[in-house]
């Protein structure tokens, strides 16, 4: 399977946007203080214009799959980042589109210079949590920084350096 990453674009936002909100209601994780209901997701690209973040989408000849970023969200301990946004389609999952996102992730990360990255996440995820495990991602007893996505309630912390 040929999988192209590349930076978000504008035009990607609706596709996207799409991708996150149906995974989310295919779990049943489409509640109250998640990023279902949260206003950037409709406007990720404008979003990663911030210093220290990167958006990756994940396509294959032109079609959108998925995307995994970045993000230094608010509050969070100095040299940490958060791992964020990533959804993939159905069709995309189990194929290693999801290490391709988060290797790009982390390396983003390093050589930006942050030291550990942080996950929020829901039990709903779980496939999802079981891959954040393999990649060293330990759980903590609750929340770092201020994300303001009171629905989650996994919480996990990987330091790369």
């Amino acid at each position: 399977m040929n999988i192209n990453l590349r930076k978000i674009e504008p035009t990607d936002n609706p596709h996207l946007a799409a991708i996150i909100r149906n995974a989310l209601a295919e779990f049943g994780a489409n509640k109250s203080g998640t990023v279902y209901y949260d206003d950037t997701t409709d406007h990720l690209y404008e979003l990663f214009q911030e210093a220290g973040s990167m958006y990756y989408v994940a396509e294959q000849e032109e079609h959108i799959l998925g995307g995994a970023g970045i993000y230094p969200s608010t509050g969070l301990p100095q040299g940490t980042c958060e791992l964020v946004k990533m959804y993939l389609l159905p069709k995309a999952r189990n194929l290693g589109v999801g290490r391709k996102l988060i290797n790009a992730c982390l390396q983003f990360a390093k050589g930006f210079g942050h030291i550990q990255v942080y996950i929020e996440t829901m039990p709903e995820l779980r496939k999802a949590v079981s891959v954040y495990e393999k990649y060293g991602f330990e759980y903590l007893n609750g929340p770092l920084g201020n994300t303001g996505h009171f629905g989650c309630d996994v919480w996990m912390l990987k330091k790369i350096v």
